[in-house]
């Protein structure tokens, strides 16, 4: 993210989407209940306040970000593995084997963890994996850094056509990194008043947890400068143990988090084809939940094996589509709804749909650029 920006901008980009990210989740938070009703899924509040049109828009934004991060996701599994593969100096395996063991691994999670309210306890495991790959992925990039002997390059690359456009792909990318496009969706999982617990969590999300995230971030670029790759746990120097642990942590972690991403698609295949009457676990259902879940987990994982630079797919749906559902959509229900605020207010939504809707239009170019120079620099199951 800081790579294509340098350091003043990086950071300027960095703080601004992180507080338009914060402040948009906190106003569509408090859109839990409008006019005494209840919303649990962002499409059902759209089509609401919008109609069907706006109902069917954000749910096909909804599935296919959500289905793009579950494929990155697989992408970032394989990546872990292949790196504990190597730090034993097992046989150069090719990245592929990896990613089919991490869409297996995803697959059986699926099935004994059916849906995101019956995460409970792995989103304890979860937090104490996130804090344990922070803390000793700092310390050791850190570590490398005080330790380089060596002049590191800060400079950004490129032309200054393709310093613009890569420049608006990390913005893209730093919006993907802030949002998930399913607040009301997570929010209907939280025990009342959901708004107030909501909130907590996003205030939360925002200071504590940003500044642990965002300093990997920055650590990583003062370390290694502009040549830091984009996975950071190829760049540590050692020890073997804590590389082996760091890319232990990130497999397992990566697992119950996808999950709470694609659970939404679960939800609606689950909806659709099985026994509503009968229990998720009962001989009829398991049948097709197994089917469903195989069929999903056997597409995602042909994709991530086939498309190595999955990460700009993401990017390009992050800026096509996560923009609007985590900026404008947000504004566009405030003015819907707060028909009576004040002047001043609305004015300040409508300058926030005008500067996104720009910002999603050049992103989104930025982002189809990088996937046509991809596709001529990558082949398909490439080994990266």
């Amino acid at each position: 993210m800081l790579v294509p920006l340098g350091w003043t901008w990086g950071i300027i980009s960095l703080i601004a989407i992180a507080a338009f990210s914060a402040y948009s989740s906190w106003l569509l938070a408090g859109f839990h209940f409008v006019n005494g009703q209840r919303f649990i899924r962002y499409r059902d509040l759209m089509g609401s306040l919008f109609g069907r049109e706006m109902f069917y828009l954000t749910w096909i934004s909804q599935i296919m970000i959500l289905l793009l991060t579950n494929m990155g996701f697989i992408l970032l599994g394989g990546k872990a593995l292949k790196e504990i593969n190597a730090e034993f100096g097992g046989s150069p395996l090719r990245l592929q084997y990896f990613i089919i063991i991490t869409g297996a691994a995803y697959f059986i999670f699926s099935i004994l963890v059916p849906t995101i309210s019956s995460m409970g306890k792995w989103l304890i495991i979860s937090t104490v994996l996130t804090f344990t790959y922070i803390v000793i992925l700092l310390a050791l990039v850190i570590k490398d850094g005080l330790k380089s002997n060596r002049v590191i390059d800060y400079g950004v690359r490129g032309t200054n056509a393709s310093k613009m456009f890569n420049a608006f792909c990390a913005i893209s990318a730093m919006v993907t990194c802030n949002a998930a496009g399913i607040i009301p969706e997570i929010q209907s999982t939280l025990r009342m008043p959901a708004v107030k617990n909501m909130r907590k969590a996003l205030f939360l999300q925002f200071t504590v947890g940003l500044a642990f995230y965002y300093g990997v971030s920055i650590a990583g670029y003062w370390s290694y400068g502009s040549a830091v790759s984009e996975y950071l746990p190829e760049e540590l120097s050692g020890p073997r143990w804590a590389k082996v642990l760091i890319n232990s942590v990130v497999f397992t972690q990566s697992i119950i988090s996808q999950h709470a991403f694609i659970a939404p698609v679960h939800e609606a295949l689950d909806t659709k084809f099985l026994n509503l009457n009968k229990g998720i676990h009962s001989r009829e259902n398991i049948k097709c939940l197994i089917s469903l879940r195989a069929l999903l987990f056997t597409l995602n994982t042909l994709v991530a094996a086939a498309l190595p630079f999955m990460g700009d797919f993401v990017n390009l749906l992050g800026s096509f589509l996560l923009i609007p559902l985590t900026f404008l959509f947000p504004s566009m229900i405030y003015i819907k709804v707060k028909r009576e605020t004040t002047k001043i207010n609305q004015v300040w939504h409508w300058a926030i749909i005008f500067l996104f809707t720009i910002l999603t239009v050049v992103t989104t170019v930025a982002a189809v650029r990088l996937i046509i120079n991809n596709v001529a620099k990558y082949y398909l199951f490439a080994d990266t």
